[in-house]
């Protein structure tokens, strides 16, 4: 059981890596066991990021935007199947691979612009979180926003119920979601005619181009790349070449459904505009609040309600899903693993900020453009996560049979040229506005090198596969396995053995005493923790520090009388910094310490002593349950 933690430990969201089993179903059921992991990603593209784009192209331009939406919806399929592909094919999520692609250093920007994305999605949800809040309950905005800290505690729930049950949140959610546009789509009544010709495409320039960059942004978000390409292997099924072809196809269905969804839903909220608000004159709602404000005068209280629902709805399970895929990114690109909350609270608060600032000194009405915002900071990523997946997917030596044929590669390529040009011409727009505003040393000395740096990166990531071989290295935070010579007898004569004074001790003495035997030496090592011992040290003389201390002499006294040499050692204060204090003055060759068994919000509330204790320790650590 242990080796097959260790293995887990090393798999791209080892929480859940083959978590679900495929093979022993059949017929529908066979098919619906592969059906999920789209819908995970599925929610990415209807979130209030999407919210905010497509309210403000549907207000501004009524419906000519919806070729956009279609087309961001037709390279979103596209390239989510490839990210799928490559999960499938390799085992690996698009982090790991590029890992093994790149040199070393071009990780380190990679992860940046990654991280970046995310919480400027999550940035996002926590807006349309806390408008929702207001909306429905009337809460100031600056409350809704703090509350949306909390939901780092649903993603622990939903992690510790198992993939299925996350899944079923999350497609809740939607339904819930789809089922609110679904409602008002025949309470707006819009025009069939005019929404058909706004299938037919137009020139992009100014503020339309800015807000289609906003719709591909929110629509191909670059992290759910990162996401789809992990989530598909919690899908366990046979690693040959008609298991993984069946694997795929079943998966191109998912994503094909789960997309549709919500290019459905995209659209009904652009249509939703267009009839309510661009038809009525009212051409500048680009906040959320107007939105739902208008409706309410417009068609009575339902439609605002719906439309505050799914808003909240939207913001809590896309929340779910960037938390995921934070975790893949920092995995794959740096090798560095740290707990799902805290990274969960990291992203949150740097998301946070922001929103605070500039509701602060901008006030509410900002937030509209601030969301905007965040969708175009999606868009300009895109490239460094798209790029990298088709070179990868186009690896014959390592997809073999499954490398992308050549008319996949043709779309795949002329998608992400059609990403790179849009969002080359709107940067190349955009410092032109800012020059005319801002000061020329601002423009020409930081933000300008900036664009060039950031811009040769791109270009260094197009270019390094076509001209050196992927790298076969280690896809996981852990090196390869070494080769094991003869193994000598360890004789280990100084054993340290930490104990609490609660019934879990016997188990955690007697394994320490199978370890060295009657030769050894063994210290019998105990903290106290009471205010005063972390106050006064060694010269805490509390109730507690007398009580321990004779217990502790009770153990060493019950040893000896055995035939084993038994020494007390007592420390005072925070336990791991104690226990590694008493490791090192004593010279020890193995700790022996017991686990409580307490797992994830009792580690968080009570604490993990025994990781703790192994980081800042170099001897052998040996941990009873």
């Amino acid at each position: 059981m242990q080796t097959e933690n260790r293995k887990r430990d090393g798999e791209s969201l080892a929480e859940v890596h083959q978590s679900v089993e495929t093979n022993k179903r059949t017929g529908w059921r066979r098919i619906l066991s592969f059906l999920g992991p789209a819908y995970l990603v599925s929610v990415g593209y209807m979130d209030p990021g999407n919210w905010a784009t497509d309210l403000a192209g549907g207000s501004k331009f009524g419906y000519q935007l919806i070729w956009v939406l279609l087309m961001s919806n037709l390279i979103a399929l596209l390239l989510q199947s490839l990210s799928s592909r490559l999960g499938i094919v390799r085992g690996l999520d698009l982090a790991q691979a590029s890992k093994n692609t790149y040199p070393k250093w071009v990780n380190i920007p990679l992860f940046v612009l990654a991280q970046t994305a995310i919480i400027a999605c999550d940035l996002a949800e926590i807006i349309g979180m806390a408008i929702g809040l207001q909306l429905l309950f009337d809460l100031p905005l600056l409350y809704g926003i703090s509350i949306t800290i909390l939901d780092t505690f649903v993603l622990l729930f939903l992690m510790n119920k198992g993939m299925r049950k996350m899944e079923a949140f999350i497609v809740s959610m939607v339904f819930i979601v789809g089922l609110s546009f679904l409602v008002e789509m025949f309470i707006v009544e819009p025009s069939l005619v005019e929404i058909a010709k706004g299938f037919e495409p137009s020139v992009l320039s100014g503020e339309a181009l800015y807000i289609a960059i906003g719709i591909i942004g929110a629509t191909v978000m670059p992290h759910n790349l990162y996401l789809h390409s992990s989530l598909v292997q919690t899908r366990k099924f046979d690693r040959d070449s008609k298991g993984i072809k069946e694997a795929l196809k079943f998966n191109f269905i998912d994503t094909a459904v789960a997309l549709n969804l919500a290019f459905f839903v995209n659209a009904a909220i652009l249509i939703l505009a267009a009839a309510a608000f661009y038809k009525n004159g009212m051409h500048e709602v680009a906040e959320i609040q107007d939105a739902h404000k208008l409706l309410g005068n417009i068609f009575g209280n339902v439609a605002p309600t719906l439309f505050a629902i799914a808003l909240i709805a939207a913001g809590q399970s896309s929340t779910v899903t960037g938390t995921l895929a934070g975790q893949i990114i920092m995995e794959g690109h740096l090798n560095l693993r740290i707990q799902p909350w805290l990274r969960r609270l990291l992203t949150r608060l740097l998301a946070i900020i922001p929103a605070f600032f500039t509701i602060l000194y901008f006030g509410e009405d900002a937030l509209g453009g601030l969301l905007i915002l965040s969708q175009v900071v999606l868009s300009l990523q895109l490239g460094f996560a798209v790029i990298p997946l088709i070179h990868i997917t186009s690896d014959k030596k390592h997809m073999k049979e499954f490398a992308l044929k050549n008319w996949v590669k043709i779309l795949a390529w002329t998608s992400a040229l059609v990403i790179v040009i849009l969002n080359v011409k709107l940067v190349i727009e955009e410092i032109s506005l800012w020059a005319q505003s801002a000061s020329s040393l601002l423009i020409y000395g930081l933000v300008v090198p900036v664009a060039v740096l950031i811009g040769f990166l791109l270009v260094f990531v197009f270019v390094y596969p076509l001209i050196k071989d992927q790298r076969v290295g280690s896809n996981v935070p852990h090196g390869n396995a070494l080769a094991i010579g003869p193994i000598e007898h360890l004789a280990y004569r100084r054993i340290g053995i930490s104990v609490d004074f609660s019934k879990n001790d016997l188990q955690t003495i007697r394994h320490g005493l199978l370890q060295g035997g009657k030769e050894a030496e063994y210290f019998i090592i105990h903290i106290v923790e009471t205010a005063v011992a972390n106050y006064h040290g060694t010269s805490a003389m509390d109730h507690e520090t007398k009580k321990d201390a004779d217990n502790l002499d009770a153990y060493c006294m019950n040893l000896q009388n055995l035939g084993y040499h038994a020494t007390p050692c007592i420390g005072f204060g925070k336990p791991a910094r104690s226990i590694s204090e008493l490791t090192k003055k004593n010279t020890l060759d193995l700790l022996v310490m017991g686990a409580h068994g307490h797992k994830g919000v009792k580690d968080l509330i009570l604490g993990t002593t025994v990781n703790a204790v192994r980081h800042q320790v170099s001897i052998p650590v040996l941990i009873v349950r």
